[in-house]
């Protein structure tokens, strides 16, 4: 595997995939660090090079679009159209010399902001997309998922007896409510779910199931009108 931060120009493979994981800095309750979206992002992103061929792993972006978690303190947002300018600038830059850029997400709030940087992307002749590391059936934010998931990632990281629960009625009957007034209006204790029963070793098959998807995604490389590489 190459990454592209400590890669030299000569060594740099003709034409490669460009992975470029893409995450936040924001709340995860009292037990997650902030970085969470973006530990998740990378390790899918690095589990999944060994099965690309000429692919480069990039730097990840630590900063994403995460305005409904800023009534906690150490969220910081850049906000959908600052990110959306990013990922388009970061693209048509990668784009001289990369085959393919593919941004991995681990942040549902940046969502926004790849459905109108990607795209625009396409229309100017490069091959970009991106890939959703998402979860069915899993909870909303630092619930048993992101907790399973970070004690298999980075288990030093896991404050597990500062681990409360939060909010656990379904997301689509809590939108109105988060888009009024963010996730502190919501759940006092910045979590939407439940960590309770998290364990590192579903979290390492949680993350086995995103990497497969991702590989098999990126084989097909069959991207939607949104710049979603489908799965």
């Amino acid at each position: 595997m190459t990454e592209l931060a400590g890669a030299v120009w000569p060594r740099i493979p003709v034409a490669p995939l460009l992975v470029v994981p893409l995450g936040s800095v924001e709340q995860h309750g009292h037990h997650l660090p902030l970085a969470t979206d973006t530990a998740v992002a990378t390790a899918v992103a690095r589990a999944a090079m060994p099965e690309l061929p000429d692919a480069l792993l990039a730097p990840a972006l630590p900063y994403g679009a995460s305005g409904e978690h800023e009534g906690f303190p150490g969220t910081v947002s850049l906000g959908t159209e600052a990110l959306t300018a990013v990922l388009v600038e970061l693209g048509r830059s990668a784009g001289r010399w990369a085959r393919r850029v593919l941004v991995v997400n681990g942040h549902g709030g940046n969502l926004e902001a790849l459905r109108a940087a990607v795209p625009l992307l396409r229309s100017e002749g490069r091959d970009a997309a991106w890939f959703a590391c998402g979860v069915p059936g899993g909870d909303a934010h630092a619930g048993r998922t992101e907790t399973s998931l970070m004690l298999h990632v980075e288990p030093a990281e896991v404050r597990v007896d500062d681990a409360v629960a939060g909010e656990t009625a379904p997301l689509a009957d809590l939108l109105r409510r988060l888009r009024a007034g963010g996730v502190r209006a919501v759940s006092p204790t910045g979590v939407l779910g439940d960590p309770a029963g998290a364990s590192a070793a579903e979290g390492g098959d949680l993350l086995a199931a995103m990497t497969t998807r991702l590989v098999a995604a990126v084989g097909r490389w069959t991207v939607d009108p949104t710049g979603r590489l489908g799965s």
